[in-house]
């Protein structure tokens, strides 16, 4: 019996591994011999908003660098569809940190959008007539079509961080990781992210976000993943987000966050 029930064990855990765009396998990353991110297990659903919250220091950003490739981890397997994620890296797009970008570089917005091609064109490919339409109508889904001539150190916080999510939106993933996408922006900007964000979940497609804002968590995303170092909990906004979980994640800094979302960011 015990045989049988190893072997379903295995099989259920293949298939969540198949079925799940974004899951993550005892990934481990440490900074001068501390964990930043320890033995943390996470199953992503398919065409959900899911939500990575914690206090600050806790690892979320870390944790989606990690299984990006962009910082080495000690340990650990992550996998898109059941693929390492190294090989699937053309399904998914990732928008970072708007404060980790040097917005000085002399480039301008289609530019930046135009990026997001590369992948299909290469560095030295030539952008089609095709190409730069697609890349247009990016910008219009997120309101910055006036101005896709500026330069983007021009732009206020709120219009770089639209501009990434065009550029991201270029990609045309099946994935779609944000690192703090409402962090510092304004509030008709953060209401037309997550309507872009809603509307790529109405494709199907997926949407993980590092977010900092205990009070939209509710509103804005299907799932949550908690985290403080160590997964704390993961699961459906209705049944995770719970007081007792939130506890849990951060201790006596959870009334801090609830008044004072930057207390916790990062």
């Amino acid at each position: 019996m015990l045989q049988l029930a190893n072997a379903e064990n295995v099989r259920a855990e293949a298939q969540s591994l198949r079925q799940s765009p974004f899951a993550i396998r005892g990934l481990t990353v440490s900074y001068d011999q501390k964990p930043a991110v320890f033995s943390v297990d996470a199953t992503i659903e398919p065409g959900k908003l899911t939500a990575i919250v914690g206090p600050n220091g806790a690892g979320k950003s870390t944790m989606l660098k990690a299984a990006l490739g962009i910082i080495k981890p000690l340990s650990g397997q992550v996998t898109h569809l059941g693929r390492p994620v190294a090989d699937e890296m053309h399904r998914i797009a990732y928008v970072p940190q708007r404060a980790s970008v040097d917005w000085d570089f002399p480039v301008r917005v289609i530019d930046v959008v135009l990026m997001g091609l590369f992948r299909k064109t290469g560095l030295l490919g030539r952008l089609s007539g095709a190409d730069r339409k697609h890349a247009m109508a990016c910008l219009e889904r997120v309101g910055m079509t006036d101005f896709a001539s500026r330069q983007i150190g021009q732009l206020s916080g709120g219009q770089q961080q639209r501009v990434f999510l065009a550029r991201a939106l270029a990609q045309d993933a099946d994935l779609y990781l944000l690192d703090e996408p409402f962090a510092g922006v304004d509030a008709a900007t953060e209401k037309a992210i997550i309507a872009v964000l809603k509307s790529l979940r109405a494709e199907g497609r997926t949407v993980v976000a590092v977010h900092h804002d205990l009070s939209t968590v509710p509103d804005y995303f299907d799932n949550v993943l908690l985290l403080n170092v160590r997964k704390i909990a993961e699961g459906p906004v209705a049944t995770t987000f719970t007081d007792e979980n939130l506890g849990a994640a951060y201790g006596g800094r959870l009334a801090t966050a609830r008044i004072d979302p930057a207390a916790v960011a990062g």
